[in-house]
């Protein structure tokens, strides 16, 4: 647990939250430990996967030379389909820490994590640096992390996809939009995923998203400070890593205020 900072640097500034329905919980926390409110705008919600198809895929998956998990999100959906268990000759990896752990909590022992949390730290890991031939598995859903699948097949492996849950739409409300009008500036904005990004400015009317683009980016990595700047945002900050702590400690409030 980090102790509260002396001064909360963070006081009068709004955190929009681009994270799924009911998965707000940890950067609402961080946020208000800084001083800052927190104003949910979910694009969509998780909806595990159940169906034969995805067990089948599933299994064939973890029965790969190397296995990979891109979200926390994605171990939950696969441990409730069957258990995770990594044979010796197999190597497990995740994209980042928070997966890293949801996979030790699951029972698996050895993972390989990379200090980059995103999609490119994953892929300059040394496990993945010669994958022509061999079988990966990526446990993860549509959409999303579609660098990893792409980079893996273009370097040779032999791919096995299971999409264990979904993204399911969520655009705000009428009224949750008039809400979001209401808030003072300045905004902050953790970015951890284009696709988030993508359709929240596609769900939101000219005005909104115009507002939005005045928020400060917290950009989890070059790759998502890349796509800020071609959505039309002007202040992007890069933080280390996706987790809450790291976005929001990339703040920078003398430029929110300018």
């Amino acid at each position: 647990m980090h102790a509260a900072p002396a001064f909360p640097h963070l006081a009068g500034c709004y955190v929009i939250s681009l994270r799924p329905a009911g998965a707000h919980g940890g950067l609402r926390r961080e946020a208000a430990r800084l001083g800052a409110r927190t104003f949910a705008l979910s694009p969509w919600r998780i909806a595990h996967r159940a169906d034969a198809a995805t067990h089948e895929a599933l299994r064939h998956a973890l029965d790969a030379d190397l296995v990979v998990f891109t979200s926390p999100r994605a171990v939950a959906a696969a441990q409730a389909l069957q258990p995770l268990v990594a044979r010796q000759a197999q190597t497990w990896l995740a994209v980042g820490a928070g997966t890293a752990t949801a996979l030790q909590r699951a029972g698996v022992g050895d993972i390989q994590a990379p200090g980059r949390m995103d999609s490119e730290g994953l892929l300059a890991l040394p496990a993945l640096s010669a994958v022509a031939g061999r079988s990966v598995g990526l446990v993860t859903a549509p959409g999303g992390r579609g660098v990893i699948a792409r980079a893996l097949c273009e370097a040779g492996a032999d791919l096995r996809r299971a999409d264990v849950y979904v993204r399911v739409p969520t655009p705000p409300s009428p009224l949750r939009i008039a809400r979001l009008m209401t808030l003072p500036a300045p905004w902050l904005l953790p970015l951890s995923s284009g696709e988030a990004l993508s359709r929240t400015l596609a769900a939101l009317p000219p005005d909104a998203a115009a507002r939005l683009r005045d928020a400060c980016v917290l950009a989890a990595s070059t790759r998502l400070a890349g796509l800020a700047r071609d959505a039309g945002f002007a202040q992007i900050e890069q933080a280390t890593d996706a987790r809450p702590a790291a976005l929001l400690a990339a703040a920078v409030p003398p430029r929110m205020s300018d």
